[in-house]
């Protein structure tokens, strides 16, 4: 048997772990795609067709949440499972990739060769098995925690069902994903009936909130902050990273909360009280931070707010989190770098820390790759539907890259050829577009050749 496997062995070890990794999505998404196919995941007991079965099985892999369908009108019991199960593939995601494949093959894990695992860790050199441990306990402890709670709404509307529904939300929840299975309340309503729940939303908000922080933040916290006080010790200080991550959070949640409000107030929050306003704009706020929930609808708000809840969307998640987007801490990168040199200063700096330069031309690869991808995405969708307008369109784009999976109800209308290209972009925007180009890229980066220096005058 050993010498069986040698040469498979041999063979995996030859391929970059970054083409391992991008092949391992694609197999989950495949196999998810052909498990949805089948009549025994249908409600109605046919076949789905294919396109539909791999964009679904893309969106729950890549945790991103737009449909072609109600999930609990058209997906029986197995199917919402199957949908359940890619979720949480998805949200455990890159980095229990990583690990996993270095582990069978019984490589060294080095952040350098791996570049995937880097671009979702940040960059930091960290003990990838022992966060790997990490996010298992802290997953399992934040859904079962969410379910909990979600269960004293649920279980008493819905009685056992209940229990079904508030398990699916709660992992869908922390793993950004945005699905839901409260079709039969509201088809196509996802939170909506619960906009003024805040046992709900609160508990939906947290799940979000957590899984989005990135598990490197959630390890750092309970390390530093947790356990020292636990043992009557003095807490260290958070590093560097989680210190950027958790600013940036809290300023994209109030700042988006504000705006929502100020922008929904005579609109989609018309009619309700203060609290349930204030409930709902908060919950809006989080949302597009790559979660895909719900609780007004997207396609009565005003453009102004679309526009506000694209850029919530690009920015995305944190590093080594269930979410997407370009990250919280590229803008970041990216923000300090144009104030430092309007500033007339060379260096970026943040905090008074400066700020590697491969960290900025990453930030600008990521920026750059990303923008071509959702322009590429709205084009696309443009061209299928005429009848769908430009902010719709940059919408979906920008909810399909940063694995939202708001929705401004244009996907359900694509055809099968922008379907595929809108499963492409959720597909990128999950592994990411600097992390693909090195996975199909043909050659290696040769280091350390020195070029000859060519001027160029920008400005």
């Amino acid at each position: 048997m050993g010498e069986e496997w040698y040469p498979v062995k041999k063979k995996l070890k030859s391929i970059q772990p970054v083409r391992l990794i991008v092949a391992s999505f694609l197999i989950v998404i495949l196999v998810g795609a052909l498990l949805l196919t089948l009549p025994i995941s249908s409600r109605s007991g046919n076949p789905t067709a294919f396109m539909d079965a791999l964009f679904t099985a893309t969106s729950a892999t890549c945790v991103t949440g737009l449909v072609v369908f109600d999930t609990w009108t058209h997906w029986n019991v197995l199917g919402q499972v199957i949908i359940l199960s890619l979720i949480q593939i998805g949200g455990l995601g890159v980095i229990t990739f990583t690990t996993g494949f270095t582990l069978l093959l019984r490589r060294k894990l080095g952040l350098r060769d791996i570049q995937l695992a880097t671009e979702n860790t940040g960059g930091e050199t960290i003990h990838i098995t022992r966060l790997v441990k990490m996010i298992l306990i802290f997953t399992a402890a934040f859904e079962t925690a969410g379910a909990l709670l979600l269960m004293l709404r649920f279980v008493p509307q819905f009685g056992p069902k209940g229990i079904w529904v508030a398990v699916f939300t709660s992992v869908s929840a922390f793993c950004n994903a945005g699905f839901d299975i409260l079709g039969f309340v509201m088809k196509d309503g996802n939170l909506i009936p619960y906009v003024g729940d805040a046992l709900v939303c609160l508990t939906v908000d947290a799940l979000v909130v957590v899984g989005g922080i990135g598990f490197i933040v959630i390890s750092d916290i309970y390390l530093s902050q947790i356990m020292p006080r636990v043992h009557k010790q003095t807490p260290r200080h958070l590093n560097f990273h989680s210190t950027i991550v958790l600013m940036t959070s809290a300023l994209l949640i109030v700042s988006g909360t504000i705006l929502f409000f100020v922008c929904e107030y005579n609109n989609t929050l018309r009619g309700m009280n203060f609290g349930s306003q204030l409930n709902a704009s908060l919950f809006q706020a989080i949302s597009p931070r790559t979660a895909g929930f719900a609780t007004i609808d997207i396609s009565k708000e005003q453009d102004f707010t679309k526009i506000i809840t694209v850029v919530l969307m690009f920015i995305g998640a944190s590093p080594a989190s269930t979410g997407g987007g370009i990250k919280t801490t590229t803008f970041v990168v990216l923000a300090a770098t144009v104030i430092s040199v309007m500033g007339g200063n060379e260096e970026t700096t943040i905090l008074k820390r400066r700020v590697d330069k491969s960290t900025v031309y990453r930030s600008l690869s990521i920026f750059f790759g990303a923008l071509v991808v959702v322009l590429a995405t709205t084009g696309i969708i443009l061209t299928a539907d005429p009848s769908v307008s430009g902010i719709n369109a940059l919408f979906e784009a920008t909810s399909a890259f940063g694995t939202v999976g708001l929705s401004a109800g244009v996907t359900p209308t694509l055809n099968d050829i922008a379907k595929f290209f809108v499963s492409c972009t959720m597909f990128i925007g999950r592994v990411g577009p600097v992390s693909l180009g090195l996975a199909l890229a043909l050659h290696k980066v040769h280091r350390g050749t020195i070029l000859p220096e060519g001027k160029v005058i920008v400005g």
